[in-house]
């Protein structure tokens, strides 16, 4: 196994405070919160019902409740074009990547090996973050590892690394999954810090 260090160590966090949530936009992001525990809940049980909705609903309350987390705001919006091409390359992602880990794992006498690499991301709001782990964890042959929230890197481990160049194609994935999140459900400032101007581009290649 290798280990891929973290670009640009001394990387200064992004500029800016995070938006504040008055008490509406409180009890949205607590509805939010609420949803995606519900509909973590459907995936463990695997099966949809009535029965495991309201068990969900009321299990997801309650830790809302007994262990609250810290405010994670939402100051983007929904975009039904980018999130349908999030969903419909997610699916695509889905099954490529399980067809590959599936022919490593039938190949005789292969041993792939494995790397963990550090991809730091250009919006670091505890959102972006939480979502684009959740979505590469989903995905068979990587895991995210750990999170440094403060620099906003994902370290990840990845399966059947043959060379450098299959660390920097994985790390483009990973950057190819914030780019989709972001551009689907993102601020317009989070989406125009996706696409670097003239002069940022000259400065950084």
């Amino acid at each position: 196994m290798t280990v891929d260090p973290p670009p640009g160590r001394g990387d200064a966090p992004p500029a800016g405070d995070p938006p504040t949530a008055g008490r509406g936009g409180r009890r949205r992001d607590q509805a939010v919160a609420l949803g995606w525990l519900v509909a973590a809940w459907l995936l463990l049980w695997g099966d949809v019902s009535w029965g495991n909705l309201l068990t969900g609903l009321v299990i997801g309350a309650a830790v809302l409740f007994f262990f609250p987390l810290p405010p994670v705001t939402f100051g983007g919006r929904l975009r039904p074009g980018p999130l349908l091409v999030l969903a419909a390359t997610f699916v695509a992602e889905l099954v490529s990547a399980s067809v590959h880990v599936a022919a490593v794992a039938l190949r005789p006498g292969y041993r792939p090996r494995g790397a963990i690499i550090a991809v730091p991301l250009r919006v670091r709001t505890d959102l972006n973050l939480a979502l684009t782990a959740e979505v590469i964890s989903l995905v068979p042959g990587t895991l995210i590892l750990d999170i440094d929230r403060t620099r906003g890197v994902l370290y990840v481990h990845v399966l059947d690394v043959r060379g450098p160049a299959d660390l920097t194609d994985s790390r483009e994935r990973v950057l190819a999954v914030e780019r989709r999140i972001v551009r689907a459900v993102g601020s317009s400032r989070e989406v125009r810090r996706l696409d670097p101007g003239p002069v940022e581009r000259r400065n950084h290649p």
